[in-house]
């Protein structure tokens, strides 16, 4: 639409204005027609050559599929999103709330303070239980196993101390000082390397597709392995994806390799790339678009938000969706409903169709016009027919888009 904007409007509008100056000089200077002949020629040729269904061509079926889609709970941010999406070859996922629910619960609790014999130091020691001092960090983030962590412990009664100077660390986990005492809750990746037997405990929890956090100062304190369920319209969407025309379906988390895989198992996903910060999830969309073509990036967090608006097209989940990730995305999924993904995919991809059918109609009609005007075989009614009535049609092809439902 942009480049149909610039060259009708900067070009072809000043060449129409131009052949019509010239229709009207060449015939009464070179041909000897008569002013009423030349004139009424002129102003048809005008007519016929005007781009009015060209103009209108693009923005009537674009407008028209942002309208259904909204309607079908898909909020696209502008046209340009729509026909972005219509090219998507690929389309990656984020894990945690976006193909699962996002509402994790702890599943198992470790204290691991007596087995590394920090029970008699009075510095690193805390006497809360690692659920509650756990709770107290996470009370201040916004993350799906930070909710999970903290309703755990006041599920539990705990009593949840003070904690000050929280900071996140993106991609990794969070930090603050409890009673003196700095603490770091986080993937295990941060206290690695890990003890034999304590890492032994982690890879268990891992093979099991759960997701493990590990709290303490300098060295582990305790683990918390968190579970989380599939969405359950996760592998009909992965399927009517397929079904739609993408080719490659991959799935980018921060979460470890063993739950990773469980999950791409059991939906059938193509690639998985694992344990990613948010600039690796980056990178990796890089490479994706660099490989296979324009990328999708589906996701709902604050770590997803880079990788949102590095992909051709950043899709956020609307309701579960951080403020940044729904700042950063193109398109929203307004009520959280990922089986809404492959319509929308197939929306665009019919609109980029009907637009096409757009112009090739308007063009040929004006070329047939045109050179029938120049002819002098069309009479200046035919010729307004002719023009509003091609208008009228690629209109009407256009709201076409209105009609059906957002299906996949």
């Amino acid at each position: 639409q942009d480049f149909t904007d610039r060259v009708i409007g900067q070009y072809y509008a000043y060449a129409v204005v131009g052949i019509t100056l010239l229709a009207i000089l060449i015939p009464l200077l070179f041909l000897g027609w008569d002013v009423q002949t030349t004139l009424y020629r002129a102003m048809t040729l005008m007519v016929v050559a005007s781009p009015c269904a060209l103009v209108i061509s693009i923005p009537a079926a674009l407008l028209s599929a942002l309208a259904s889609a909204a309607r079908g709970g898909v909020l696209f941010k502008g046209g340009a999103h729509l026909e972005a999406a219509a090219t998507v070859t690929v389309v990656a996922f984020d894990k945690t709330g976006t193909l699962t629910t996002g509402k994790p619960s702890v599943s198992e609790m470790r204290d691991w303070r007596l087995e590394i014999g920090q029970s008699e130091s009075p510095i690193s020691y805390l006497p809360s239980p690692v659920l509650a001092l756990a709770a107290a960090i996470e009370q201040f983030s916004e993350h799906p196993l930070a909710e999970a962590i903290v309703q755990a412990a006041r599920e539990q009664k705990l009593a949840i101390p003070a904690a000050t100077d929280f900071s996140a660390m993106t991609g990794a986990g969070a930090r603050a000082i409890i009673n003196g005492v700095a603490l770091r809750i986080g993937r295990p990746t941060l206290f690695a390397p890990l003890a034999p037997e304590l890492a032994r405990q982690v890879a268990e929890q891992e093979q099991q597709g759960r997701t493990v956090v590990l709290l303490g100062d300098e060295q582990p304190w305790g683990m918390i392995a968190l579970a989380d369920t599939l969405r359950p319209e996760a592998a009909a969407t992965l399927a009517a994806l397929r079904r739609n025309g993408v080719q490659r379906i991959v799935l980018l988390t921060g979460d470890n390799r063993h739950a990773a895989e469980s999950l791409a198992r059991t939906l059938g996903i193509d690639e998985v790339r694992a344990g990613l910060l948010p600039a690796d999830k980056v990178t990796a969309v890089r490479e994706l678009q660099e490989r296979y073509g324009p990328v999708a990036m589906v996701g709902d967090g604050v770590n997803d938000a880079p990788a949102l608006a590095t992909a051709r097209l950043g899709v956020a989940m609307g309701a579960a969706g951080t403020d940044v990730a729904l700042e950063s995305a193109d398109l929203l999924l307004v009520a959280d409903d990922l089986s809404k993904l492959p319509g929308a995919l197939k929306l665009a991809r019919r609109a980029r169709r009907v637009v096409r059918q757009n112009l090739t109609f308007a063009l040929g009609v004006i070329a047939l016009l045109v050179a029938f005007s120049l002819a002098g075989e069309v009479p200046l009614p035919l010729g307004v027919v002719g023009h509003e009535g091609s208008t009228l049609l690629v209109v009407a092809n256009g709201l076409r888009l209105l009609l059906g439902r957002l299906d996949s």
